[in-house]
């Protein structure tokens, strides 16, 4: 399956961040820039995103778009609204299908790596789902290199195509680089990354200093700014502000440099971009195609090196179910 080198998701934006028109303004602005992969998950905005996406993207030729979703998280207050069992992945994915409106997704993830259910009855519910047409592919979302072989080794056998991993990759947090990257790399998965702009400080309108822009994702816990508050630290935005004259240097937004930065790992298929307004996804997705020369990388390495997270422990996933 081939992706845009740019998608469209809809964590923490669509039903929840903005309003409906505002959403469907976004999803017509990425189709017309080119974006035909769309990512979004059964969690997100308490299923609301999926319904949302679901009615953008309604009058598309199917065939001309990519669907992506996942399951994991609670979608209920029930015990088994939850996790990767086989019960709650069949349940799941009926209901993503009917939010979204579509027969089939193209790829179906796992949210996270599930420690109560035995993996092979993750597989097996996976590859009935495959064999019954309702996805085209399986893919994983912040699992670690161990878990992506075993789950890559059961696929295997079940005949069943796992081609991706989705975490969150950007010049800050690094931990898929040492061990889940050439793991992937040897298995032929691809990284399709969340967060390339760190939650948005990487855009550099955070100031140290200085409180967060009003109505910026930081300002708003409907928006993630639980997610974001880490970057936030006066050191951390000391640094992304001297990207600023690399960013001008290049002819670039530093958004833009920041989402070419994550595209220039030969792993990454595709980045993840969200947005609030039609212009941010204009202005976004001229960072693909771009290509960054070995010195200018480098000049990035240094500036972001005192700060940027490497630890592989880092990618995890819950020791029980949420």
């Amino acid at each position: 399956m081939l992706v845009s080198e740019i998608s469209y998701g809809n964590w923490i934006t669509h039903g929840s961040q903005v309003e409906e028109d505002a959403a469907l303004a976004c999803v017509r602005a990425a189709l017309d820039s080119g974006i035909t992969t769309f990512d979004t998950a059964d969690v997100y905005a308490g299923t609301r995103a999926e319904e949302v996406l679901g009615r953008a993207l309604k009058d598309e030729r199917r065939d001309g778009v990519e669907i992506f979703t996942k399951v994991f998280w609670p979608t209920g207050p029930g015990r088994n609204n939850r996790g990767l069992s086989r019960k709650h992945i069949m349940e799941s994915i009926d209901g993503s299908l009917r939010r979204l409106q579509t027969d089939y997704v193209d790829l179906y993830q796992a949210h996270r790596y599930d420690y109560s259910t035995p993996l092979e009855e993750t597989m097996v519910a996976f590859a009935d789902i495959v064999h019954s047409g309702k996805a085209h592919y399986i893919g994983v979302s912040e699992w670690k290199a161990s878990e992506i072989r075993a789950a890559h080794a059961l696929a295997t056998e079940l005949r069943i195509p796992l081609v991706s991993n989705q975490p969150q990759y950007s010049m800050l947090w690094r931990v898929i680089e040492t061990e889940v990257v050439p793991t992937c790399e040897e298995l032929g998965l691809g990284q399709i990354v969340w967060s390339p702009m760190a939650q948005g400080v990487l855009s550099g309108k955070y100031l140290p200093g200085q409180p967060p822009p009003a109505g910026s994702r930081a300002t708003d816990e409907k928006s993630g700014a639980n997610f974001i508050s880490r970057w936030l630290a006066d050191d951390v935005l000391t640094q992304v502000q001297l990207l600023r004259p690399l960013a001008d240097q290049a002819g670039l937004t530093m958004a833009q440099l920041a989402v070419a930065w994550v595209l220039q790992n030969p792993n990454v298929s595709s980045a993840i971009i969200g947005a609030s307004r039609p212009e941010q996804v204009y202005d976004n997705v001229k960072a693909a195609g771009v290509k960054l020369d070995a010195d200018l990388l480098k000049a990035i390495d240094e500036i972001v090196e005192p700060v940027t997270e490497r630890d592989p422990a880092k990618t995890e996933s819950p020791a029980q179910r949420p």
